[in-house]
């Protein structure tokens, strides 16, 4: 079993959704995880009603307060939500709350950001979803603003979706110009597009690797499209723990021979710090 990407041996993170859980449970997982070496970054996720199908009723933590409440708790991994839906949040607010983490976490913020495209919670909540173009639209502009404002001492900026004028963020994050941007998305028209001019780090969900080694090539012409070294974006991709370590391990491997470079694995409830020192043996075999 191979056990490197063509830029380098595979790394490895974990993810953790705060739903159908509770806050002791995560943060117990999280602790753990922050003494294992191999776990490079922890990532929660942004929504308010419960994802995959899950009964209404089923409890839901807000992501970005869980977020932060994480950091706090962990000084080594680095941190973030996959993804942000971008119309949750004017992206001038978003922009704040970013740079208020990374300082508050020392630095140790990854930026996740998508278009967003839960119905259900968006039509609940009167926040409006769109249609695929508007979103598509919506996020470029506010990828255009939240970078501006991470980085530029006043940002002025007139689109369909956001105007801001001598808009100011300070203080600014530790990571400069920004915490790196991750898009997360397969969408090959707009989003890849998207991802191409703004991220340092794209994100592909869950899918075959096929469908993997098809959104890769898109987002590589998109990047040639524009004069982008693709090297500049770290490749990532969320592998479903089943409870059985080494099946996971052989997922993550077969995605690291497609190009994958990080490998996020995706933790089930109920979570528990026992099933995180058997994964990480079977994933150090990787490396």
């Amino acid at each position: 079993m191979a056990s490197v990407t063509s830029r380098g041996r595979m790394r490895f993170a974990f993810k953790t959704s705060p739903q159908n859980t509770t806050w002791d449970a995560t943060l117990k997982v999280w602790q753990a995880a922050d003494g294992i070496e191999i776990f490079e970054s922890g990532w929660t996720s942004d929504h308010f009603y419960p994802t995959h199908s899950a009964d209404p009723s089923v409890p839901r933590l807000e992501g970005w307060i869980t977020l932060t409440a994480l950091a706090q708790a962990t000084s080594r991994l680095r941190i973030g939500t996959l993804v942000t839906g971008i119309h949750y949040r004017h992206p001038a607010v978003l922009a704040n709350m970013a740079a208020t983490l990374d300082i508050v976490s020392g630095g140790r913020l990854e930026l996740g950001i998508g278009t967003g495209w839960n119905q259900d919670e968006s039509g609940a909540y009167g926040i409006e979803l769109g249609t695929v173009k508007q979103r598509s639209d919506r996020f470029e502009e506010a990828c255009e603003v939240i970078t501006s404002l991470l980085a530029q001492e006043t940002t002025t900026f007139k689109g369909s979706f956001y105007e801001l004028t001598d808009a100011r963020c300070d203080p600014k994050p530790v990571q400069q110009p920004h915490p790196p941007i991750c898009i997360g998305g397969s969408g090959e028209k707009r989003t890849l597009r998207t991802a191409a001019r703004f991220a340092q780090h794209w994100n592909f969900d869950t899918g075959t690797v096929g469908q993997f080694i098809r959104a890769r090539d898109v987002l590589h012409q998109h990047c040639a499209d524009i004069g982008r070294n693709p090297a500049e974006t770290l490749l990532s991709s969320q592998v479903r723990y089943n409870g059985d370590p080494e099946a996971t391990t052989a997922d993550a491997a077969e995605l690291g021979e497609a190009g994958a470079e990080l490998a996020i694995i995706y933790l089930p409830p109920p979570y528990t710090p026992t099933l995180l020192e058997p994964l990480a043996d079977a994933l150090t075999r990787l490396t």
